[in-house]
């Protein structure tokens, strides 16, 4: 089969992988673009089993929390240009958004834009999205948001990073109200929403892995050893460490603390949580990269790529 530049960019753009390398994985696999990721990786090609994503638009990543600390949004809102994501009415805008949301609680992208809005109940969220438009000059979109609230004792954490290119969420619970109200609970889950911006876990726990994508690392570390000449008698225990160290990469409990590489983050919380005399359970996260997953227009690369790989 044959493969395209723009195949062959996505590829490289994704695995680190040379640009030949790419191109003949994808035509090993006939242009099956996790297919092709996988024979990168059973090479020893590519290091990562996930995308990373297509090239991303501007904007801005925000977040904003409840004074009780029980409640947290975080919001994504592009822009056409990064001049105008650094400008004070467009962050503005998105503040003024993401406070909206934390107040009125709506529960998709389309009923929050046909919301009252909560600043001027004469307008609603999409005619003060219209408005901002006017006023910036750029094309906006408010693109998607996540909203969390503790369901009994607990508190959520936000962090942003690089001025609002990634934003996390987390929550996490405890057994009494007095240890979630201890600044301490409140600097534990801000601790762990930026080791997760940092870290990029994909779950909180091994449990949610799913069966599928659990046995594809298996395949992969099967053909790897393999290929690489081990013996079949040793091979499964050789991928049942893999995959512990699988599960210490994306997990998010079993990654090593960024901040103290010495704990992971369960440990972190088992150590806070015997400090507040609680139990502390990190429930979920969601984080935000800006633009993760939309496409720019094509820029000279493609074409810079079709001429090295003699397409």
């Amino acid at each position: 089969m044959a493969v395209t530049a723009a195949q062959i960019s996505e590829l490289r753009k994704s695995t680190g992988a040379g640009m030949l390398d790419c191109k003949k994985a994808l035509e090993q696999t006939d242009g099956n673009f996790d297919q092709a990721v996988d024979f990168l990786r059973t090479k020893g090609l590519a290091a990562a089993s996930k995308k990373a994503g297509r090239a991303a638009t501007e904007g801005m990543v925000a977040a904003a929390v409840s004074a009780t600390g029980n409640k947290g949004i975080l919001l994504e809102i592009n822009s056409e240009t990064d001049f105008v994501a650094k400008n004070e009415v467009f962050q503005g805008f998105v503040k003024d958004v993401a406070r909206h949301i934390l107040l009125s609680e709506p529960a998709n992208l389309e009923e929050l834009l046909a919301q009252p809005y909560c600043g001027d109940s004469a307008k609603t969220v999409q005619v003060l999205l219209n408005e901002a438009i006017a006023v910036i000059g750029e094309n906006m979109q408010i693109r998607r948001f996540s909203s969390f609230t503790v369901p009994g004792a607990g508190a959520v954490g936000t962090y942003i990073h690089a001025g609002g290119k990634i934003g996390v969420l987390v929550e996490a619970t405890c057994d009494n109200a007095a240890a979630a109200a201890d600044a301490r609970f409140a600097a534990f889950v801000k601790d762990v929403a930026m080791h997760s911006a940092a870290a990029a876990p994909l779950y909180v726990r091994r449990e949610e892995v799913d069966v599928d994508v659990l046995e594809r690392e298996k395949d992969i570390y099967r053909a790897k050893a393999r290929e690489s000449g081990k013996p079949d008698n040793i091979i499964e225990k050789i991928i049942a460490g893999q995959v512990n160290k699988f599960y210490a990469d994306i997990c998010l409990l079993e990654q090593q603390f960024v901040k103290d590489t010495d704990k992971t983050i369960e440990q972190y919380a088992a150590e806070t949580g015997k400090a507040l005399g609680t139990t502390i359970t990190v429930t979920r996260f969601t984080k935000y990269v800006l633009g993760e997953g939309l496409e720019k227009r094509e820029s000279d690369f493609a074409a810079e790529v079709a001429a090295a790989a003699g397409l």
